[in-house]
């Protein structure tokens, strides 16, 4: 039994060899682990057994199998450990694998979105005008489904529209006290009308909170039977424009501000029920037919400099909260615009 700690060292000692030699070829560890064990409890129990001869065997062994014991043991929390890495790692390269798939289908989408807008914006020129509404419809899709292009998408309907345009009249042979398009004018605008209606669609509701707001710049643009009721928008622009026949903006709610200068109204103009939550400017607008501003509210400066009503006006219940520019304002005889809370002139 004297020797049997020595027999244990050198088996230890080979058993790291092998398993430093194993490890280096990347090969199984199991067998020199097991040939440790074995070295280590031969080594501790000759030991205890060579150190104290009279202490029971018993206990020498169990001792040794403990030795034996940790060495299988540390072996298995090693080979958990590593086998938690490989686990993360693979984890890791699944979660980057599928963001680049994500990643490389976004691409695609944004480049089939790109190509599909692109080609929409060249039909709008296109002579035939079921062509231009379906590049349209088109372009409207295209901002639903991508959202992003909400903004592009109605600067384009509104470039549109900012075309000049002067629709052609001819006597009906029915009604000879009465103009009607030419059949040139009339596809013309239905096209214009097509824009018009989903410029409007696409705007959100005005009891819509905390909507994506999205500006609009019809300056000199032509417009018949325009409908932004129940909306809500960022600017509005609507500078110079001619107003045809009849268009409402009833309970439009515009969060920036709102030019309506130099604009011509030739029919109905429905304004009632507004929200102007800054500058609401209508320097110079001409309104030849009736005019409702009723229960409109303007939280910001007001300018009705120069503006000229010709028909019927009404702006009962309207409320100002700021100033209000009135000068040269000319109304009918009945009308009356209030005052603001500061009734003043305000810069143009």
């Amino acid at each position: 039994m004297g020797y049997l700690w020595i027999a244990g060292a050198v088996t230890v000692a080979g058993a790291w060899v092998w398993l430093l030699v194993r490890a280096k070829q990347r090969r199984s560890r199991v067998k020199p682990v097991l040939v440790a064990a074995a070295g280590s409890f031969l080594l501790v129990a000759g030991v205890l057994l060579a150190l104290d001869p009279g202490a029971p065997k018993h206990e020498a062994i169990k001792t040794g199998g403990l030795a034996g014991g940790s060495i299988v043991a540390l072996y298995a929390l090693w080979l958990n450990d590593r086998r938690r890495r490989i686990d993360e790692k693979r984890h890791d390269l699944e979660t980057a694998r599928q963001e680049l798939e994500i990643a490389r289908a976004e691409h695609d989408r944004s480049r089939v979105a790109d190509e599909r807008f692109a080609r929409s914006v060249e039909l709008l020129g296109h002579e035939t005008e079921q062509v231009r509404v379906g590049a349209m419809h088109a372009l409207a899709g295209l901002a639903r489904s991508r959202p992003e292009y909400t903004q592009t998408v109605l600067d384009v309907l509104c470039a549109y529209l900012r075309r000049p345009f002067k629709p052609e009249t001819a006597e009906d042979a029915d009604r000879q006290d009465s103009a009607q398009y030419t059949p040139e004018s009339e596809r013309e605008l239905e096209v214009r009308l097509t824009a018009q209606r989903l410029i409007a669609d696409l705007l959100p509701p005005d009891d819509q909170g905390g909507a994506e707001l999205y500006d609009l710049n019809l300056t000199r643009a032509y417009l018949e039977y325009f409908d932004l009721s129940h909306r809500q928008v960022g600017e509005l622009t609507v500078r110079a424009a001619r107003l045809a026949r009849s268009n409402s903006f009833h309970h439009l709610v515009v969060h920036g501000g709102a030019w309506f200068t130099d604009s011509h109204s030739e029919g109905r103009l429905h304004m009632h029920d507004m929200v102007f939550c800054d500058l609401g400017w209508f320097s110079r607008l001409r309104c030849d037919d009736r005019a409702d501003f009723a229960r409109t509210r303007f939280f910001g400066p007001a300018k009705f400099a120069g503006a000229r009503f010709r028909g019927p006006v009404s702006f009962e219940g309207v409320e100002f909260e700021d100033s209000v520019d009135r000068t040269d304002l000319q109304l009918p005889a009945d009308a009356v615009l209030p005052a603001g809370r500061v009734d003043e002139a305000v810069g143009s």
